[in-house]
This record gives structure tokens, sequence and C-alpha cells, in this order.
């Protein structure tokens, strides 16, 4: 007959306490309580699984046994994202309401890195919003412009900014009442807009890095900022726009997390058609210069599905 589990003494179910995950580093993560206190805590086992943005429950260390909490339970997400290296794929934020990409005039933006973006966003049910920065640059703004242009046809949200002369203008307006992960390739300006956002963020991410240990890692390490008194508006600023992870995605799935391609992938002779080559594709009739399938959005998810259909690597 198996003994029952017994919880160690000094650790009752009442004593967990309700927090949230605003940064994260290792085995270690910054755990936030309802009254704003934040404490160090570590997850229960050899495996870390807590990410920025969940919501766990965590328990106080005993009398005489150091400041760190141990966190007991992360409870059910909403959502969760990835990020992917040619070896393997993690998870690294949960529960985000919005998506914000920023991109800029110059340098010229990646359309296949934004594509990944928001095909994750879009399988997690997390709303987009893309924003093209530098516009007082104007010829190259023009162009970027026009190049996102296929992208607001498609339904997604895209705005202007100028953020060093303007600074962040309407965008806080948008954040409002949500958490927004911001992500952006290096020359975008993600920094000063964080910054613009949330001013002290520099010194705030130090601070964190120093209580996690990170030290020199502070720039891969997720961070969960509020912009306002009340914690009811937040931004997650995240590192490594190109590692975007897709590998979740069945590449079966691809076409319809992408909206031009989603549009007539239903009207294929064969059910199972990848849009890639068969007869009767609709998609692939679709495919022309100003046509409703840019060509260059149908070589993204030609590359993209080919990607995912690769077997993984342990």
């Amino acid at each position: 007959m198996r003994r029952p589990h017994r919880r160690p003494a000094g650790q009752p179910l009442s004593a967990r306490l309700p927090g949230l995950v605003v940064a994260a580093h290792g085995r270690h993560c910054l755990v936030e309580s309802p009254d704003g206190a934040r404490r160090i805590c570590h997850p229960r086992g050899k495996k870390s699984q807590a990410v920025v943005g969940d919501r766990v429950q965590w328990q106080p260390p005993p009398a005489g046994q150091g400041d760190e909490g141990t966190i007991e339970a992360v409870e059910p997400r909403r959502n969760l994202l990835y990020r992917q290296d040619e070896v393997r794929t993690k998870s690294f934020a949960a529960n985000i309401d919005q998506v914000l990409v920023l991109v800029a005039a110059e340098p010229e933006p990646s359309e296949h890195q934004l594509a990944r973006v928001l095909i994750a966003a879009e399988a997690e049910h997390i709303a987009p919003l893309v924003v093209l920065n530098k516009r007082d640059l104007e010829q190259p703004f023009a162009r970027a412009w026009q190049r996102l242009a296929p992208y607001a046809a498609m339904g997604y949200p895209l705005h202007a900014a100028s953020l060093r002369r303007e600074g962040a203008g309407a965008l806080p307006a948008l954040l409002q009442g949500r958490a927004t992960l911001v992500l952006g390739p290096s020359g975008a300006g993600k920094s000063t807009l964080i910054n613009l956002l949330v001013p002290g963020a520099a010194a705030q991410t130090q601070e964190i890095s120093q209580a996690l240990k990170s030290g020199r890692h502070t720039t891969t390490t997720t961070t969960w900022y509020w912009i306002d008194a009340a914690r009811s508006t937040a931004v997650i600023d995240s590192p490594g726009f190109q590692e975007f992870g897709l590998r979740q995605i069945a590449p079966r799935e691809l076409a319809g997390l992408m909206p031009d391609i989603a549009a007539h992938a239903g009207d294929c002779r064969f059910y199972n058609c990848t849009h890639l080559h068969e007869p009767g594709c609709a998609v692939l009739a679709a495919v022309g210069e100003g046509g409703p399938v840019e060509p260059r959005r149908h070589a993204i998810y030609r590359a993209l599905f080919e990607e995912l259909s690769q077997p993984p690597r342990y």
C-alpha cells in the first residue's frame, strides 16, 4: 500500500500566496504580490516552468531559511509565446493581451520576422499592433509604409510614429488596460519606446538583473513593467526578435494563421492541399503582383511551411 504524500512541515496549503512573475532568469523568478511587493522565488522541483506573465501560487520560506520563496503552482494560462534557436524552443511570456511590433523606416523592416510574430499572435489569440517608426524620414518612411500596406489590408492595425521627434504620441492610449508585449529588431527604437512609456526602465532592468544574479545577461531577460500607478496597464520588454518561435505550430495549421492565404485556402481542389504545388490550388491562383496574395507573402509561407515540416532536433 502506497503511503500518502505529505507536505513538508511548516508549508500548509493555506500558506500559498498569489503572485505575478515579472522577470525570470534561469531558475530564478521575480514574483510580485498583489500589494506590489516583490520577492525572488524558485520553482519546486528540478524544472523551471514559470515565465513572465504567469500567475502563480507561491510560499514564503520557513522562518530562518533565507528570504527566497518557492513557486508551488502555475495557474492556467490564456496563451503562451516561445522563442527558439537552432537547438531548442523555450517559452518566455504568458497571458499577453496584445503584441506591439515596432519596425522602422530604416533599417528596412524584415517581413519574414514580422510574419513570424503575427502568426504566433494569431495562433495564441493575441491582438496584434504594428507601429512604423521614423516617419520624419520622408522617403524611406513612404517606401516602408507602402510595403506594409498589404498588412493593413489584411486587417492588422498599422500606426505611424516618430519616437525621437514626437515622443510616444497616441501609443499609450492604445495600450491602456492591457498587457502588451513589445517586440522589434535592433535599430527600430524599442528601447526608446520603453523608456518613454516607463521612465527609469533602464534602472529598473539593472536592479532586476542584479537581484536575479543575471548580471551581464540583462539584455536576454524578459521584463514586465507597469505603466500606471494602478497597475492596470503593462508593457513587457523582450529581446530576440529574430528568435520568435513557431515550432509549436503544425505545418497544416500555417495557412489558417495567415489571413491573405486563409481567405483562399478553402477553395482548393484538394482538402489536404499544401498550397505549394498542387493542381487546382486557389492560393497559388491568387498569387501575383498586386493580387490578393503578394508573391513575397507566399514565399514567406513556403519558407515557414518547410521549416515547420522539418523533424525536431534533439
